[in-house]
């Protein structure tokens, strides 16, 4: 016959319930819920004139609904494409705007119907402003925009945070381009960080860009950076008439 012995509950010290608990998160906390959805659509070639017209004529429509950043038509590291940036206050809002854009007859009839056909591919990606960046305007209208995205190696924020600051930082300084913003993914790939910088022109990019390899402060903190980074591409892109960031 099995004999059951009666269940012991030990208690632990109340000493030990105040001990800290360990930390596990691998990035700061999101102090606010804003995010930032970016948006790549690659046209026809055969259509990308009527794409970009019929947008410039109908985004009203789409701008009634949420907040339009910026709209990039890409020039440099992408043919036949255009990127944009939305914001959002919530994971509510934009799902309450993506209900009523499906709902809007106009929306439906004026663009999305005529604007689908001539695009090949769709592609989004959700992200948050790093801690340290905010999202600054252009020092004037014109000019060019540079999207540099850096795939980093998986750890997280808490690995490679501070030598990826220093990097971008090293470059937004008197000289060289403006940092519009920083961000990293929230949603598609993981441990992406995005710096979208402005120029006066594409020939002023290229002369900083010469500038930054003779900049011992600028190498040094590259440097840094680079041990935790596995790829990196860019896009140097040309505002459309109706983006609000110009």
């Amino acid at each position: 016959m099995l004999k059951f012995r009666p269940a012991v509950l030990l208690l632990k010290p109340a000493a030990a319930a105040a001990q800290p608990r360990v930390r596990l998160s691998s990035c700061p906390q999101q102090a606010h819920t804003t995010f930032y959805e970016f948006r790549t659509y690659s046209i026809r070639p055969d259509q990308n004139a009527a794409f970009l017209k019929l947008t410039n004529e109908k985004i009203h429509l789409r701008t009634a609904h949420s907040e339009l950043i910026g709209y990039w038509s890409v020039e440099y590291g992408g043919l036949n494409q255009v990127f944009h940036i939305w914001k959002y206050d919530s994971f509510s809002q934009r799902a309450a705007v993506r209900t009523a854009l499906a709902q809007d007859p106009s929306w439906i009839s004026e663009y999305i119907s005529k604007a689908i056909p001539m695009l090949t591919s769709q592609d989004n990606e959700v992200t948050y402003l790093v801690p340290w960046s905010r999202l600054q305007k252009p020092p004037r209208d014109g000019g060019v925009y540079e999207l540099a995205s850096f795939q980093m190696r998986p750890g997280g924020p808490v690995v490679w945070g501070d030598a990826f600051q220093a990097a971008i930082t090293s470059h937004d300084a008197p000289g060289y381009g403006k940092l519009v913003g920083a961000f990293h993914s929230e949603f598609g790939p993981l441990n992406r960080v995005h710096a979208l910088w402005w120029f006066e022109s594409a020939d002023q990019r290229a002369e900083v860009r010469h500038k930054a390899h003779t900049d011992a402060r600028v190498v040094a903190a590259v440097r840094n950076s680079v041990v935790h980074l596995d790829s990196q591409r860019n896009r140097l892109m040309f505002p459309c008439p109706f983006s609000p960031m110009k």
